[in-house]
């Protein structure tokens, strides 16, 4: 009897949200996926690879986290002062660090 109780509070609870399951517009996912194609083949292999590895990422990292560690990538690549900056931070570093690893993740789930 509670495991029938149980079951039917599962089917109708109200179910969760977009946006609690899924922090990332499609727009960002469809640009990962779109990058990750080009580097891997062009191959519909490649596609489920990739979509797979961005909802792994997202999985691991909120969308905000993802778009700062994307943004210190990016400008660490930056030669002179700037790219000097971001790439002697402890705080830079870490979301670099943070990014790398969930990366890591995805490539031994989906590759």
């Amino acid at each position: 009897m509670r495991t029938a109780l149980a079951l039917l509070a599962i089917l109708f609870a109200a179910p969760a949200g977009a946006a609690d399951l899924n922090d990332y517009p499609t727009s960002a996912r469809a640009d990962y996926v779109f990058g990750c194609m080009k580097t891997n083949g062009d191959t519909r292999q490649s596609l489920d690879q990739c979509s797979c590895s961005i909802d792994v990422i997202a999985s691991i990292l909120s969308y905000d986290k993802y778009v700062a560690a994307e943004t210190v990538a990016s400008v660490t690549q930056q030669a002179g002062q700037i790219g000097n900056m971001f790439r002697n931070t402890a705080v830079a570093r870490d979301a670099l660090d943070e990014l790398r690893r969930a990366q890591a993740e995805a490539q031994v789930r989906c590759f």
